[in-house]
């Protein structure tokens, strides 16, 4: 890979990461944040989604969402379980996706037919798995080398 096209990895993990880790850090720190209004809403799959908020289960949604985007963001940051991290992102996103189709439109109004950002985030992540993107600039391409000079 080139060093532009490693480059272009990096700021494309970074931004990504940048808009989790602040996404996830606001809801916790925002007492009031709940999901439940947003799954309450699902035109999809709306037995799962309302089963999500209800009572017994919306703190643990809550504290996944909130910890989740955080640890996704600080992963794509540091460059550490980049993978495991893109994996976890395309599943937050489907299940993000899934609540506001309108088949085939998504989103209020129609605004959207098929594609929107969670689509485009999924693609995103899906290029930053096949890519390998964790190994350049990152804390784990730094841990690799240094595992490999001290074994040698």
């Amino acid at each position: 890979m080139s060093r532009k096209q490693q480059l272009s990895l990096l700021f494309l993990r970074l931004a990504l990461g940048w808009i989790f880790l602040y996404s996830g850090v606001t809801k916790i720190l925002d007492p009031g944040w709940s999901a439940a209004g947003y799954l309450k809403s699902s035109q999809t799959l709306p037995f799962l989604y309302n089963w999500f908020a209800s009572t017994a289960n919306i703190g643990w949604i809550n504290f996944s969402n909130e910890w989740g985007q955080a640890l996704i963001g600080a992963a794509l940051i540091l460059g550490v379980f980049v993978r495991p991290a893109a994996v976890g992102g395309i599943v937050m996103m489907v299940l993000y996706y899934l609540p506001i189709l309108h088949f085939p439109y998504v989103g209020k109004g129609t605004s959207s037919f098929l594609v929107d950002q969670h689509v485009i985030f999924i693609l995103v992540f899906v290029l930053l798995i096949v890519s390998d993107a964790g190994k350049y600039w990152s804390l784990e391409s730094i841990f690799k080398k240094i595992l490999r000079t001290s074994s040698h």
